[in-house]
């Protein structure tokens, strides 16, 4: 049988070029993968190390060690999320937080969220918390529970997990404030009125081995939102502080034994001979900006960042009265300091403190010394000149 040329020449067309959709026919929302079965392409180490997540055989595997997060680097709104877990030791503690900050909150190494908890069966039960799939907000997150039980926990209407080893698949779903969960194919826990209602989508590493697989979201229509509602998007904080050893930092000398690495928390006992110890991070910013969170501990006296400059050091010290009223001993306090408008400025839980140093224009690093015994969590470093990534 013979065919007309132009027949012919549109068959050859169709096969050698793959076909292109319409806007109008791919409108419609589909499900997208979140791993890509190699690297961590799209995520980003929190408050964790790159060993404490691996990609093995397309599994994501989180080793449990330090307790912190991996978080996506885009926000989410509405959206329909799908993963398979499974605890490798029993008793597994472990999560996913939606509508995330991008950093942890102050002296937690979680982040303000909503969280879906993934919890094996041997960690044990009680009326304050189930393995089957708890939703409960964190950290200054608000969320209106179904089957509630008084407070803000959302408790699953029925018992679906299964135990370690064995795959456990969730479907999670946001939509205008509202979340429910699906356990291995029925819904059974849900919640609403949750602000935050846009941010970033977190893995949680709480001690135990665990293993996600087929991890794919599915983003709906963004609807209109207030802006109280919208998580604290991206400024470009990187963690300097591993979880896991003293990786990046100087100590002076015979001050090594007197910091202890404990998880999240890094801890100086002050036993040093004259009480203080300093550290300097080798990570260097251009106009920086950081964060540190101190828990003052019985004998604690005081901070000063950049002790080697005599121009440019700033001191927080229980000698100044205000200072004495913001830094509490057995407390956590948030310290943010960095340059503004050529100074170093530095604030405490939100309050500027009026201390002010003249600001080189070199590339700098967190360096602090402490005087007597304090914990440390939450370091991150970031130039203050680097715009917000507001649409993320």
């Amino acid at each position: 049988m013979s065919y007309p040329w132009g027949v012919l020449a549109t068959a050859v067309l169709l096969c050698c070029y793959p076909f292109q959709a319409t806007g109008q026919e791919t409108s419609e929302p589909r499900f997208q993968p979140l791993l890509n079965g190699r690297d961590l392409t799209g995520w980003v180490l929190v408050n964790t190390p790159a060993e404490t997540w691996t990609m093995q055989d397309e599994l994501l595997v989180c080793s449990g060690k330090p307790i912190g997060e991996l978080r996506t680097e885009r926000m989410y709104q509405n959206f329909i999320l799908e993963v398979e877990w499974r605890h490798m030791v029993p008793g597994g503690n472990a999560g996913i937080f939606v509508w995330a900050d991008a950093i942890t909150a102050p002296g937690v190494p979680f982040h303000r969220s909503i969280e879906v908890q993934v919890l094996d069966h041997a960690y044990g039960q009680s009326r304050g918390h189930t393995t089957h799939g708890d939703i409960f907000p964190i950290h200054g997150a608000l969320m209106t529970p179904l089957n509630g039980r008084g407070g803000s926990r959302a408790f699953p209407v029925e018992e679906r997990a299964l135990p370690s080893p064995q795959w456990n698949h969730y479907r999670i779903e946001c939509r205008d404030g509202e979340i429910s969960l699906a356990v291995n194919g029925a819904v059974v826990t849900r919640g609403r009125q949750a602000s935050p209602r846009r941010g970033y989508i977190c893995l949680e590493s709480e001690g135990g081995v665990v293993h996600y697989r087929k991890l794919q979201i599915m983003e709906l229509p963004d609807t209109a939102i207030a802006a109280e509602d919208v998580a604290h998007s991206n400024r470009g904080d990187v963690s300097l502080y591993s979880g896991l050893d003293l990786r990046g930092w100087t100590l002076d000398e015979n001050s090594q034994a007197h910091w202890n690495v404990e998880d999240w928390v890094l801890r100086f006992d002050g036993q040093t001979s004259a009480g203080v110890s300093t550290l300097q991070h080798s990570r260097k910013f251009p106009a920086p900006a950081f964060v540190l969170d101190v828990q003052p501990e019985a004998g604690f006296r005081a901070l000063t960042f950049n002790p080697d400059s005599a121009t440019e050091s700033l001191t927080i010290s229980l000698d100044d009265e205000e200072t004495a009223t913001l830094l509490k001993a057995g407390a956590w306090s948030r310290i943010e300091y960095g340059i503004r408008d050529g100074a170093w400025t530095v604030s405490i839980n939100g309050t500027a403190l009026p201390k002010t140093s003249p600001a080189s224009a070199e590339p700098q690093g967190m360096s602090f010394r402490v005087q007597g015994p304090a914990r440390f969590a939450n370091l991150y470093g970031r130039s203050s000149s680097a715009l917000d990534n507001t649409n993320q």
